[in-house]
Formats: C-alpha cells, structure tokens, sequence
C-alpha cells in the first residue's frame, strides 16, 4: 500500500491517503485513494488525450476583418 498526503474535505485537513487491495490489478498504482482518518475516498484520474492537428493543406488563412 502507498501512502500519500492530501486535503481531506470531510476531515477538514490533510491527511494520509492509500491505495485499497486492487481488484483491477493496479497495484500500488490504482487511481482509488482512502482517506485513513474517515475512510472517504477520491478517485485521482490521470489520463492523456491528443488533439487533432489540421493538415496544412487544409488551413485556411485568417479571415480580414474590417473596422466599422
């Protein structure tokens, strides 16, 4: 089990936080923490996503734009 310090909204203050036994197979790593004062637990969800990039073919050029 990891133990990792965070901001606990139920017992108002920082607290030790750790990782649960697993059923996924995360291990050490699973994204589930439990506080250890109150037992209330938080999700740490870290994830990565990839924008799509326009093809330089297809770029248009910026419109003009005219003062009234």
């Amino acid at each position: 089990m990891s133990d990792r310090e965070f901001h606990c909204d139920t017992c108002e203050g920082v607290q030790p936080f750790e990782a649960p036994p697993c059923a996924d197979g995360h291990g050490a790593d699973c994204p589930e923490l439990v506080c250890t004062g109150c037992g209330a637990a938080v999700l740490i969800a870290t994830f990565t996503f990839r924008t799509p990039r326009l093809d330089a073919r297809r770029r248009r050029p910026p419109a003009h734009r005219h003062a009234a």
